[in-house]
């Protein structure tokens, strides 16, 4: 196993190279991939209604392609789902990453084409590997086994004629990794995809825990769960000794900040590393590529057009959109992405928050529909995380999962926000974890920070600390268990808070 370690880490970190070019010529490489992608879609039937042939430049494009939410380019997919081709991309597409999203109760169906699958998502993981093994060549990570906590994958309904399939994109990428990528992994695929979450928990559990596994990858919420359960099966302290070679957690879709304490102390280990990666249902978009930095690289050869929303924006009915180069540090953007699968000038409903530009890096800050806004305060899930994670550090609190509304103002409420928080470890003053939670968030949104002067707008928040399962049990109620499936953090109407506290026999806010 260690010449095998040796060859493949060798044979990785030969993209380190490519990566750096395209950090020092982000806007010439981003250019290329949006000429090729028009050019390679100009006879599709997207392509021929929007005129493709005559796109000569990107001011073309804009005039021509209006950005678009998922409602928008939904009847261009739906002829997909039944089948036909060469619909939004020339090449065949029989797979969809199936998302609901934490934005929109409908499930959303997003075409993956083969490219996607190679040149985007493949390419991605492959990357975050290459990254990794450069910043620490010391690593035995391909002497055991990584173990992917992913969802299910499942037969498409939409029409029994076609061969068109759908699941989550953990599922849809397991399904079609390459043979060596399956020989380092576990555990087998009939167990990584079932659809059933508390049976496949236990299987999983039971599967790996003999295995030699080296590295772990998913959702950070769900990854505790399956942890917690190896540890209650094998009755060992902490994971060191159920894995004494695990060196890797890669994470995304919810930040790590509150849950890092937890899994340092699940995984007591010096060796032990995180990098976070930006890889959704529409592409892998970031990696960390520093030792101690969370920012994310932004990925600009994966075939994927980059445009910006500023936030301000959004509302607008001609929003300012931004290429790749018009962006500025510091301010929060909606991403607009045009790719090799067919999203076309697509609103795929996360913000992001430059931290460089050369290279360009981002941080995620939230979700175009996943803020708290009800008084003008402007709070997104950036803030909040942040402000928690302050807050944990002050009192000895760890934390589960969290979400947050507004307390709307009336006869007989006071404004402000209410949080409904699953702590592992209870804070020593409940008191003193909200008062810093509300001076961190004051110090980091000089929005929010002007709306509670004085308590003029906006009362100190209101924080209820719910029982141990709490969350899960509700994720479970509303059907949505495991997989790429995440608790909504924050949101401008009640609809979430009122539905935890009355299942949890709570007085809701009338």
């Amino acid at each position: 196993m260690d010449i095998f370690n040796s060859i493949l880490s060798w044979a990785l970190k030969k993209r380190i190279h490519d990566i750096e070019l395209f950090m020092k010529y982000p806007e010439e490489v981003q250019q290329e991939h949006f000429f090729e992608l028009v050019e390679t879609a100009r006879g599709t039937i997207f392509g021929k209604e929007h005129n493709f042939s005559g796109i000569t430049n990107y001011n073309d494009f804009k005039e021509r392609v209006p950005v678009r939410n998922y409602e928008g380019l939904y009847p261009y997919i739906e002829r997909l789902l039944h089948g036909e081709q060469n619909v939004l991309w020339p090449t065949k597409i029989k797979w969809f990453a199936k998302s609901s999203g934490t934005t929109n109760a409908r499930s959303k169906f997003i075409p993956v084409s083969e490219e996607a699958l190679q040149d985007c998502h493949f390419k991605g993981g492959k990357d975050l590997l290459s990254i990794y093994i450069n910043n620490y060549p010391e690593s035995k990570l391909f002497t055991g086994k990584s173990l992917t906590i992913g969802g299910s994958q499942q037969i498409n309904t939409f029409d029994q004629k076609s061969d068109t399939r759908y699941g989550d994109v953990s599922a849809v990428i397991m399904k079609n990794l390459p043979l060596w990528a399956q020989l380092v992994r576990t555990p087998n695929l009939k167990i990584a995809l079932m659809e059933e979450w508390e049976e496949k928990i236990e299987k999983m559990a039971q599967a790996t825990i003999n295995e030699n596994v080296t590295s772990l990858a998913g959702v950070p919420t769900w990854t505790l769960v399956l942890l917690n359960r190896i540890l209650e099966i094998t009755g060992k302290s902490n994971i060191t000794e159920v894995w004494p070679n695990l060196e890797l957690f890669a994470h995304g879709a919810v930040a790590f900040g509150p849950y890092r304490r937890l899994f340092e102390d699940l995984i007591p280990s010096d060796k032990m590393n995180y990098i976070e990666s930006y890889n959704a249902s529409e592409g892998y978009f970031g990696i960390q590529d520093q030792k101690n930095s969370d920012e994310l690289l932004l990925m600009l050869d994966y075939g994927v057009f980059y445009e910006f929303i500023p936030i301000e924006e959004l509302d607008s009915d001609d929003p300012k959109v931004l290429s790749l180069g018009e962006v500025e540090i510091g301010k929060n953007y909606a991403i607009i992405i045009s790719t090799n699968a067919g999203l076309w000038r697509y609103k795929i409903g996360d913000t992001v928050r430059f931290t460089s530009k050369s290279p360009y890096r981002i941080k995620i800050s939230g979700r175009t529909k996943h803020f708290i806004n009800a008084f003008g305060e402007e709070l997104v899930i950036e803030n909040a995380e942040k402000g928690i994670e302050k807050a944990c550090e002050a009192t000895g609190a760890v934390i589960d999962n969290f979400t947050a509304g507004p307390i709307y103002l009336d006869g007989k409420h006071r404004g402000g926000h209410e949080y409904i928080i699953e702590f592992i470890n209870e804070p020593d003053d409940l008191n003193r974890f909200t008062r810093v939670l509300d001076e961190s968030l004051r110090e980091i949104n000089s929005d929010y920070d002007a709306k509670r002067h004085k308590d003029i707008a906006l009362a100190e928040p209101k924080i209820h600390s719910v029982p141990r399962g709490t969350f899960y049990n509700w994720m479970k109620m509303r059907g949505k268990l495991g997989g790429q499936n995440k608790v909504p953090r924050l949101s401008n109407n009640r609809d979430y808070l009122d539905s935890l506290l009355e299942m949890l026999g709570t007085d809701v806010q009338q």
